[in-house]
């Protein structure tokens, strides 16, 4: 019933830009913080950014930051991930997450996952 579903992914060249979308079911993420996180091949699981359930604080990775831009619309129950200025180095299987607590960094504090969406950056 409660859902997750990512969005968005695909292929884009080196310096473009990408919108990825996670819209939540089954649940109302008003009082979630809502996640982003990636996966390479071979790497574990990390935190690209995040928003918090009550003041919209947001964070972001070092290798995010002046990058990407996470938003939420909570009328749609949905979170965004803007991504410009892409390169290689940003591929890898991007997951939404959504956790009840105030705004958290480490995949363990999230409830809910989505099934992740692939984004892939040509050179």
């Amino acid at each position: 019933d409660v859902q997750l579903q990512a969005s968005g992914g695909g292929l884009v060249q080196a310096g473009g830009s990408l919108r990825l979308s996670c819209a939540a079911s089954g649940f109302t993420v008003d009082d979630y913080t809502l996640g982003w996180f990636r996966q390479a091949p071979g790497k574990g699981r990390e935190g690209v950014s995040c928003i918090s359930n009550s003041d919209g604080t947001t964070y972001y990775a070092d290798s995010a930051k002046g990058r990407f831009i996470i938003s939420r619309d909570n009328a749609k129950n949905t979170v965004y991930l803007r991504m410009n200025s892409l390169n290689a180095e940003d591929t890898a299987v991007y997951y939404c997450a959504a956790t009840p607590a105030s705004i958290a960094t480490s995949p363990r504090h999230y409830k809910y996952w989505g099934q992740g969406t692939l984004v892939t950056v040509s050179s």
